[in-house]
């Protein structure tokens, strides 16, 4: 929390999760679940943010029509409209979650591949705007890593 609301004091712009279904493009699924993240407005915001199944604070479903995503669109995947009032300028820092981490900065998550699919989204966007972003995940021992990942710039520890 200090994070954030240090973030907002300093005039920064604060991206939050917001995990939601869409309908898969395969034909053998339904429904498939994707990250967008989202402008926080205000500290009174991220104050009523309720913890989604990993305990992390997120948006509800009430509280996303016309927000701004990272990449300067409105709306969540896969309806975002460009805003024209914004451009993408990168984030200064991602701070995600993970089990673990090793000393190669690779992530270990729950296994949905939320921040994974979320982090190669953004790197395309800032391979087109030759911006850079500094990955700050909790330390940890080195990991599993069953299939290729994006590694992380730095680690911190939460504690």
């Amino acid at each position: 929390m200090a994070i954030v609301q240090d973030a907002l004091t300093h005039g920064k712009e604060v991206f939050v999760p917001y995990i939601h279904s869409i309908d898969s493009p395969s034909s053998t699924q339904k429904k498939t679940s994707i990250m967008d993240m989202l402008l926080l407005q205000s500290m009174e915001e991220f104050k009523s943010l309720e913890p989604d199944k990993w305990g992390i604070p997120s948006l509800t479903k009430a509280q996303v029509e016309n927000k701004r995503t990272c990449f300067g669109t409105i709306g969540v995947s896969p309806n975002t409209v460009e805003d024209a009032t914004q451009r993408f300028e990168g984030l200064d820092l991602i701070v995600m979650p993970g089990m673990a981490f090793d000393q190669e900065f690779r992530r270990l998550g729950h296994g949905k591949g939320y921040y994974d699919h979320f982090l190669t989204r953004y790197s395309k966007k800032v391979a087109e705007k030759k911006t850079t972003t500094s990955k700050m995940p909790l330390l940890g021992e080195e990991q599993p890593h069953p299939k290729p990942k994006l590694p992380l710039n730095d680690l911190t520890n939460s504690t």
